[in-house]
Parts: structure tokens; C-alpha cells; sequence
């Protein structure tokens, strides 16, 4: 009760809501409700115990232990089909104080504890059900007032509007400038003729014969490129069948049982773009690079997930997953995804490697001395900031949905966030890649990933931010699972954004050294 936690109850695949008014005649629909609440030493009603003014006796908890249920029904009397069917489940948390099981009365005065109370205690429940016709009311639409009454709906609107608004403007600033100096770049080194002018190149023109030497473990690099496309295209599917509205809250699961099944199903891209990458980079051993691909981050996250779950088993908590639900994820992974993977490994170590537009020097150049802005660190640290600030007003509500009792269901602005992530991890990559080219830093491989891929960072360190500002989690267990759910989720997004920022940049350097006349 001093931690408010909640009671979370399900009629008919739909939560059980508990409405009262708010501010400015509205009323707010929680799909849950208090245990009971708690009046401080000092006299101050906390959480629920707002609601009545019997609640005032200092250092007191007010138990719930009676709900009045109300069960509206769309009757099917006057249609073409038989029964009823429910469409709201409403309830009124109230707190009595039972002296008699045998003779039980809904009245009466609230049930006190005290704060300091040490002995046992004999607590009763019950509950009033109360049925309600109401023909006005579709089916479909029972969801709607749950929906309506959520009180950060307008600031969402706004929110997402004022970001989408910024996010669009910069990028168009960002593509300008881009397009500007490099049609100066090419409209000058196309004019050279001479071999005197050919001598005054300079910028990233000089480290053409450098620009597609193989990166340092580019096998790392090549398995991580073939995750996130899978989880890319992934994440694309998933959010559009929730726009289109086959994975909305009233179908509980679906959307992780939806992105599981994908996840299985696309082990075939995966091992493609990780053995095509790995060809390109010049990579031999094939056997390691597939194998790698098929088990190194779903091992990761597989290891942290039966940790967790290992934790729940030993607290007895009703959230572990069974032993033979794991057993048929590891059925699934081992059984579907993995020989996908090798086969769409077998199709990229079959094909040719991609041919780059210009030769590499079999000496690599020397890089001058950079800039502090030029420096890897510095670039990789900024180009995470832009996406992160797409994100972060979506990341509050998903959060919320997670972690508090709140409902995510407006999947429509999150396709929007994500194409806005995608144009905008492109866009800051390439910039950074074309700065750091022009200071003859040819080593831009890992740092096209890493510079996009840096959003994750800012991710942990907002769910570290939420954790301590907006939860009151208490108890070892509790914080572990919070932070190693984060992890799962970094490491997702670290593998997501990585590959946006990667081909994005890929193809940029590829199209403007195949623009120019270079031998």
C-alpha cells in the first residue's frame, strides 16, 4: 500500500477498469486498482486515499477489501446471433470493516490498520456484481472508452507533432547542406585535367585508394550488420500490422508473439547480409562468421531472459515462464532460425562480393592529425543525440506501458516515430562520415555503425533516469529484471540503429566515389 501497488484484474480478455473524475469534468479509467492506501504520521491522504473523506486518521492504512463490480452487456435479443456479449467491466474499490463472516453488510466503517500494528489479522473480502444492458455499445468499440479517457492523449498529439515538426526541419537542413557541398565537391573535381591541379586535391577526394580497405574485425561487424537487418525488418512488419490494427490491446500478446514468430521466420536475411558483408571484407572463415550469426545475440539475449526468469522461479512469482514454454523457444531457435540463417549464409558466400566503385592501395595512407570534433569518440557521441530526440517523448509512453499501468495503443505515431528514426540515423551518419572523409580519416566502417548505433547508450541512460525519477522499486530481485529487460531492449535498439546508420553511409560512400572520374 505505501508503494501503491495494483490489483490487475481481466473479464473476457479485457481489464477490469476503475473510473473516477478528474479535472475539468473528465473522467480517467484505470485498468487496475490500489490494494489500499496509506494516511502519513503527518496527516497527509496519499494515492487513493484521496477519494473519501473517511480516510483521515493519521499513520493508518485503509484496506480494500470490498469492490463493487458492474458488468455492461450489448444483448443480442433484437440481432441475428445468440447470447451476449460484454463490453465494459467496471468496479469501485471500498473499504468496510467486517465484523462477522456469517452476517456480511456492504456499509459500515472503513477497514483501518495502523501503521504500527505487529499482530495477526483476520482480513475479509467480498464483492457485489451488478449486470447492465446497454445495445449502444458495439463490440468492437467496447475498447473505446478505456482509450478516451487516457489523460496524456492530447499531450501525445502535441508532443509528437512538435517533434515530428523539428525532426522534419532539421533533416531538410541536414539533406541541403549536404547536397550543396558536395555538388560544389564534384562540379571542382571533375573540372581537374592537369596533373599540377590533380596534385592540389584534397578532402576526402585523397583517400579514395584507402576509403574501402576491410575494416578490423570485420567478422564482429558483419554478423552484427546481419542481426539488424533482421530485427529491422522485424520491427517494420510488426509495427505495420499494428497500424492496420491486428495487434491492438484488446488481442493480449499478440504484438510479442507477432515480433517473436518474425524474428524466428527471418533467419534467412540475417545470414544473408552477414555472409555477403563478410565476403566483402574480404572474411575466410565462413564456418565461424554463420555460426556466429545464428547464436551470438539471441544467445545474449536468450542467457539474460533465463536469468530473469530464474529469479522469478526462485521468488515463486506467477510471471516465470514455464520450463517447457523455454524448451519451445529453444525448439524454435534451434529448429527454424538457425538453418534459415545457413541457408541464407550458403546464398552469400555463393554470390559475388560487392565491387566498390574504386581500387585500394595495397599501402594504407597515413591519417593527419584530427581535430577534437573529427576524433572517433567525439562524432560517435553526437550523432547519437539527433534520433535519440525523436524518440525519447515515444520512449516516455512505452515505458509507462511497461512498467506503470498505463495502455500504448496509438501504434499509428509509432510507425511515424520509427520512419522519422530511420531518415534521421541516415542523415546525422552521413554527415559525420562526410566530415570525417574530408579530414582524410578513412577508417569510417565501424563508426558509420557506432555513430548511429550510440542512440542505444542514451536509451540505458534514460531507462536509468526513469528508473530512480519515476519508479519506486524496491528489493533486489525487482531491479535486476528492470535492468536486465533494458538490456534486451539496448541491445535491440544498439543492433537496429547500427545497421540504418551502416547502409545508409555504405551507400553514400559508394555513390559519390562512383559520381567522380577516379582511376
Amino acid at each position: 500500500m505505501q508503494l501503491n501497488y495494483q490489483h490487475h484484474w481481466i473479464i473476457d480478455n479485457m481489464p477490469v477498469t476503475w473510473c473516477y473524475d478528474v479535472e475539468d469534468g473528465q473522467k480517467y479509467c484505470n485498468p487496475g486498482f490500489p490494494i489500499g492506501c496509506f494516511v502519513t504520521p503527518s496527516g497527509r491522504a496519499k494515492d487513493a486515499c484521496n477519494i473519501n473523506s473517511e480516510f483521515n486518521k493519521k499513520n493508518t492504512f485503509y484496506l480494500f477489501n470490498h469492490v463493487d463490480i458492474t458488468i455492461t452487456y450489448h444483448s443480442a435479443k433484437d440481432e441475428n446471433w445468440p447470447g451476449a456479449r460484454l463490453v465494459t467491466a467496471r468496479l469501485e474499490p471500498k473499504s468496510y470493516k467486517h465484523t462477522d463472516e456469517e452476517q456480511l453488510t456492504c456499509e459500515g466503517s472503513p477497514m483501518e490498520i495502523p501503521g504500527e500494528f505487529t499482530k495477526k489479522l483476520k482480513l475479509i473480502y467480498t464483492y457485489s456484481v451488478k449486470f447492465e444492458e446497454n445495445n449502444n455499445i458495439k463490440w468492437a468499440s467496447r475498447w473505446d472508452y478505456i482509450l478516451e479517457s487516457m489523460p496524456h492523449t492530447n499531450i501525445q498529439w502535441f508532443s509528437i507533432m512538435n517533434s515530428l515538426v523539428i525532426v522534419l526541419f532539421l533533416s531538410g537542413m541536414v539533406a541541403m547542406i549536404l547536397l550543396r557541398t558536395l555538388h560544389k565537391d564534384i562540379a571542382r573535381y571533375n573540372q581537374i585535367d592537369s596533373a599540377e591541379d590533380a596534385q592540389e586535391e584534397f578532402g576526402w577526394k585523397l583517400v579514395h585508394g584507402d576509403v574501402f580497405r576491410p575494416p578490423k574485425k570485420g567478422m564482429l561487424l558483419a554478423v552484427f550488420l546481419g542481426q539488424g537487418t533482421q530485427i529491422f525488418i522485424m520491427t517494420f512488419i510488426t509495427l505495420f500490422l499494428a497500424c492496420l490494427g491486428f495487434l491492438s490491446p484488446a488481442n493480449r500478446g499478440a504484438l510479442m508473439t507477432c515480433a517473436v514468430v518474425l524474428w524466428v521466420l527471418l533467419g534467412t536475411p540475417a545470414g544473408y547480409v552477414s555472409a555477403k558483408m563478410y565476403k566483402t571484407f574480404r572474411g575466410e572463415k565462413w564456418k565461424t562468421n554463420v555460426l556466429l550469426t545464428a547464436l551470438l545475440c539471441p544467445g545474449i539475449i536468450f542467457a539474460d531472459f533465463f536469468i530473469m526468469n530464474l529469479i522469478l522461479w526462485v521468488k515463486g512469482s506467477s510471471a516465470a515462464i514455464p520450463f517447457g514454454t523455454l524448451l519451445a523457444i529453444l525448439a524454435m531457435w534451434f529448429g527454424i532460425s538457425v538453418p534459415l540463417t545457413f541457408i541464407g549464409a550458403y546464398f552469400g558466400f555463393k554470390e559475388q562480393p560487392i565491387e566498390h566503385p574504386v581500387r585500394t592501395n595495397q599501402i594504407p595512407r597515413q591519417i593527419p592529425e584530427q581535430s577534437f570534433f573529427t576524433k572517433p569518440l567525439p562524432g560517435i557521441i553526437m550523432g547519437g543525440i539527433l534520433p535519440f530526440g525523436c524518440i525519447f517523448i515515444q520512449l516516455f509512453f512505452i515505458l509507462n506501458s511497461i512498467w506503470s499501468h498505463q495502455m500504448y495503443y496509438m501504434f499509428g505515431f509509432l510507425f511515424l516515430v520509427f520512419i522519422i528514426l530511420l531518415i534521421t540515423c541516415s542523415e546525422a551518419t552521413v554527415l559525420l562520415c562526410y566530415f570525417h572523409l574530408c579530414a582524410e580519416d578513412y577508417h569510417w566502417w565501424w563508426r558509420a555503425f557506432l555513430t548511429s548505433s550510440f542512440t542505444a547508450i542514451y536509451l540505458l541512460i534514460y531507462a536509468v533516469h526513469y528508473f530512480f525519477s519515476k519508479l519506486q522499486i524496491t528489493g533486489t530481485a525487482s531491479t535486476i529484471l528492470y535492468f536486465g529487460y533494458t538490456m534486451i531492449m539496448v541491445l535491440i535498439f544498439f543492433l537496429f540503429t547500427g545497421t540504418i546508420g551502416f547502409f545508409a553511409c555504405f551507400w553514400f560512400v559508394s555513390k559519390i566515389y562512383s559520381v567522380l572520374k577516379v582511376d
